[in-house]
Protein backbone atom coordinates (compact mmCIF):
# COMPACT_ATOMS: atom_id res chain seq x y z
CA UNK A 1 0.00 0.00 0.00
CA UNK A 2 2.77 1.92 0.94
CA UNK A 3 4.51 1.97 -2.36
CA UNK A 4 1.10 2.56 -4.03
CA UNK A 5 0.67 5.66 -2.64
CA UNK A 6 3.96 6.88 -3.02
CA UNK A 7 3.80 6.07 -6.67
CA UNK A 8 0.50 8.08 -6.56
CA UNK A 9 2.64 11.04 -5.47
CA UNK A 10 5.90 10.92 -8.75
CA UNK A 11 2.83 9.93 -11.25
CA UNK A 12 0.91 12.61 -10.50
CA UNK A 13 3.88 15.21 -9.52
CA UNK A 14 2.93 19.14 -9.96
CA UNK A 15 5.28 19.44 -12.47
CA UNK A 16 3.32 17.13 -15.05
CA UNK A 17 0.21 18.43 -14.32
CA UNK A 18 0.10 21.56 -16.82
CA UNK A 19 1.43 19.68 -19.64
CA UNK A 20 -1.75 16.91 -19.04
CA UNK A 21 -4.18 19.95 -18.72
CA UNK A 22 -2.79 21.12 -22.03
CA UNK A 23 -2.65 17.71 -23.73
CA UNK A 24 -6.20 17.37 -22.58
CA UNK A 25 -7.54 20.75 -24.38
CA UNK A 26 -5.61 19.86 -27.87
CA UNK A 27 -6.98 16.28 -27.49
CA UNK A 28 -10.49 17.44 -26.89
CA UNK A 29 -10.72 21.14 -28.28
CA UNK A 30 -13.03 21.52 -31.25
CA UNK A 31 -10.95 24.52 -32.41
CA UNK A 32 -8.90 23.90 -35.06
CA UNK A 33 -5.69 24.30 -34.39
CA UNK A 34 -2.46 23.16 -36.90
CA UNK A 35 -0.85 19.80 -36.08
CA UNK A 36 2.61 21.10 -36.63
CA UNK A 37 1.51 24.01 -34.08
CA UNK A 38 -0.15 21.65 -31.24
CA UNK A 39 3.45 19.57 -31.20
CA UNK A 40 5.75 22.18 -31.45
CA UNK A 41 4.01 24.21 -28.04
CA UNK A 42 3.46 20.73 -26.13
CA UNK A 43 7.23 20.12 -26.89
CA UNK A 44 8.09 23.69 -25.64
CA UNK A 45 5.74 23.63 -22.59
CA UNK A 46 7.30 19.49 -21.69
CA UNK A 47 10.51 21.25 -21.60
CA UNK A 48 9.69 24.17 -19.82
CA UNK A 49 7.26 22.89 -17.15
CA UNK A 50 9.10 18.90 -16.61
CA UNK A 51 12.71 19.26 -18.03
CA UNK A 52 13.89 22.30 -16.61
CA UNK A 53 12.47 22.30 -12.89
CA UNK A 54 14.22 18.88 -12.93
CA UNK A 55 17.65 20.30 -14.35
CA UNK A 56 16.61 23.04 -11.34
CA UNK A 57 15.72 20.38 -8.55
CA UNK A 58 19.29 18.29 -9.49
CA UNK A 59 21.63 21.44 -8.98
CA UNK A 60 19.70 22.36 -6.33
CA UNK A 61 20.12 18.91 -4.71
CA UNK A 62 24.12 19.21 -5.64
CA UNK A 63 24.76 22.32 -4.17
CA UNK A 64 22.58 20.98 -0.74
CA UNK A 65 19.34 23.28 -1.01
CA UNK A 66 17.14 20.76 -0.93
CA UNK A 67 16.96 16.72 -0.27
CA UNK A 68 13.70 15.53 -1.98
CA UNK A 69 11.81 16.42 -5.29
CA UNK A 70 8.54 16.85 -2.86
CA UNK A 71 10.19 19.99 -1.31
CA UNK A 72 9.97 19.15 2.41
CA UNK A 73 10.14 21.80 4.18
CA UNK A 74 8.76 25.05 3.41
CA UNK A 75 12.73 26.75 3.02
CA UNK A 76 13.25 24.18 0.22
CA UNK A 77 10.17 25.68 -1.49
CA UNK A 78 11.05 28.84 -1.57
CA UNK A 79 14.14 28.77 -4.40
CA UNK A 80 12.29 26.68 -7.16
CA UNK A 81 8.97 28.68 -6.43
CA UNK A 82 11.15 31.96 -7.69
CA UNK A 83 12.53 29.91 -10.53
CA UNK A 84 9.25 28.53 -11.33
CA UNK A 85 7.75 32.08 -11.39
CA UNK A 86 10.11 33.06 -13.71
CA UNK A 87 9.30 29.89 -16.06
CA UNK A 88 5.35 30.46 -16.24
CA UNK A 89 5.84 33.99 -16.97
CA UNK A 90 7.79 32.27 -19.81
CA UNK A 91 5.12 30.15 -21.38
CA UNK A 92 2.97 33.35 -20.46
CA UNK A 93 4.87 35.23 -23.15
CA UNK A 94 6.45 32.62 -25.64
CA UNK A 95 4.41 29.54 -25.93
CA UNK A 96 0.84 30.73 -24.96
CA UNK A 97 0.48 34.88 -25.71
CA UNK A 98 -3.30 35.85 -24.87
CA UNK A 99 -3.37 36.25 -28.71
CA UNK A 100 -2.94 32.43 -29.24
CA UNK A 101 -5.29 30.11 -26.87
CA UNK A 102 -6.70 32.60 -24.84
CA UNK A 103 -8.00 29.52 -22.85
CA UNK A 104 -4.45 28.38 -22.00
CA UNK A 105 -3.29 31.74 -21.41
CA UNK A 106 -5.59 32.41 -18.56
CA UNK A 107 -5.12 28.73 -17.40
CA UNK A 108 -1.41 29.52 -16.67
CA UNK A 109 -2.17 33.11 -15.59
CA UNK A 110 -4.26 31.19 -12.79
CA UNK A 111 -1.14 28.62 -12.07
CA UNK A 112 1.39 31.90 -11.85
CA UNK A 113 -0.80 33.67 -9.15
CA UNK A 114 -1.30 30.06 -7.10
CA UNK A 115 2.45 29.83 -7.57
CA UNK A 116 3.18 33.27 -6.23
CA UNK A 117 0.01 32.86 -3.52
CA UNK A 118 2.49 29.52 -2.44
CA UNK A 119 5.74 30.74 -2.22
CA UNK A 120 4.78 34.03 -0.38
CA UNK A 121 3.23 31.26 2.68
CA UNK A 122 6.43 29.27 2.15
CA UNK A 123 8.72 32.88 2.83
CA UNK A 124 5.90 33.08 6.02
CA UNK A 125 6.96 29.32 6.74
CA UNK A 126 3.43 27.80 5.85
CA UNK A 127 3.73 24.54 3.12
CA UNK A 128 0.68 24.57 1.38
CA UNK A 129 0.33 21.14 -1.03
CA UNK A 130 2.00 21.90 -4.14
CA UNK A 131 0.30 18.44 -5.15
CA UNK A 132 -3.05 19.60 -4.46
CA UNK A 133 -2.63 23.16 -6.21
CA UNK A 134 -1.81 21.23 -9.23
CA UNK A 135 -4.78 19.02 -9.38
CA UNK A 136 -6.77 21.50 -8.03
CA UNK A 137 -6.29 23.91 -10.78
CA UNK A 138 -6.86 21.62 -13.23
CA UNK A 139 -9.58 20.31 -11.87
CA UNK A 140 -11.52 24.10 -12.26
CA UNK A 141 -9.84 24.19 -15.87
CA UNK A 142 -11.77 20.77 -16.72
CA UNK A 143 -15.02 22.66 -15.72
CA UNK A 144 -14.18 25.33 -17.17
CA UNK A 145 -13.59 24.13 -20.53
CA UNK A 146 -16.64 21.63 -20.24
CA UNK A 147 -18.30 25.23 -19.96
CA UNK A 148 -16.81 26.74 -22.55
CA UNK A 149 -17.29 24.44 -25.25
CA UNK A 150 -20.15 22.61 -24.30
CA UNK A 151 -18.57 19.61 -24.15
CA UNK A 152 -19.80 16.29 -22.09
CA UNK A 153 -16.22 15.44 -20.54
CA UNK A 154 -17.77 13.95 -17.39
CA UNK A 155 -15.42 10.92 -17.54
CA UNK A 156 -12.08 12.98 -17.88
CA UNK A 157 -13.84 15.39 -15.09
CA UNK A 158 -14.43 11.85 -12.56
CA UNK A 159 -10.49 10.96 -13.41
CA UNK A 160 -9.65 14.07 -12.71
CA UNK A 161 -11.34 14.33 -9.08
CA UNK A 162 -10.44 10.60 -8.36
CA UNK A 163 -7.08 11.48 -9.13
CA UNK A 164 -7.11 14.33 -6.60
CA UNK A 165 -8.74 12.66 -3.94
CA UNK A 166 -5.86 9.38 -4.28
CA UNK A 167 -2.55 12.28 -4.22
CA UNK A 168 -5.03 13.81 -1.13
CA UNK A 169 -4.61 10.74 0.39
CA UNK A 170 -1.31 9.67 -0.71
CA UNK A 171 0.00 13.00 0.85
CA UNK A 172 -1.94 12.30 3.90
CA UNK A 173 -0.60 8.79 4.56
CA UNK A 174 3.31 9.40 3.88
CA UNK A 175 2.57 12.27 6.67
CA UNK A 176 4.22 14.69 3.71
CA UNK A 177 1.02 17.19 4.70
CA UNK A 178 -1.68 17.82 7.40
CA UNK A 179 -5.37 18.37 6.37
CA UNK A 180 -4.76 21.84 6.60
CA UNK A 181 -2.03 21.83 4.57
CA UNK A 182 -3.71 19.96 1.66
CA UNK A 183 -7.34 22.18 1.70
CA UNK A 184 -5.16 25.30 1.77
CA UNK A 185 -3.50 24.25 -1.15
CA UNK A 186 -6.62 23.19 -3.17
CA UNK A 187 -8.21 26.09 -1.95
CA UNK A 188 -4.61 27.86 -3.83
CA UNK A 189 -4.96 25.79 -7.10
CA UNK A 190 -8.84 26.44 -7.39
CA UNK A 191 -9.41 30.11 -6.92
CA UNK A 192 -6.91 32.13 -9.24
CA UNK A 193 -9.14 29.82 -11.88
CA UNK A 194 -12.57 30.65 -10.67
CA UNK A 195 -11.40 34.06 -10.30
CA UNK A 196 -10.08 34.28 -14.26
CA UNK A 197 -13.28 32.57 -15.73
CA UNK A 198 -15.31 35.82 -16.65
CA UNK A 199 -11.86 37.20 -18.81
CA UNK A 200 -12.60 34.00 -21.30
CA UNK A 201 -15.45 31.87 -20.16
Amino acid sequence: MKWLLKSISYIFHPIIMPFLAVHFYFQKSPRFIPEQLIYAKQISLFILTAVLPIMVYFLLKTLGQTKSIHLKTAKERIFPLLVNSFIIGLILYRVFPLDHIPELYYFFMGILISNTTCLLLAILKFKASIHLIATGGVVMFFIAFAIHFSININGSLALMVLITGAVASSRLYLKAHTGKELIVGLIIGLTPQLMLLKYWL
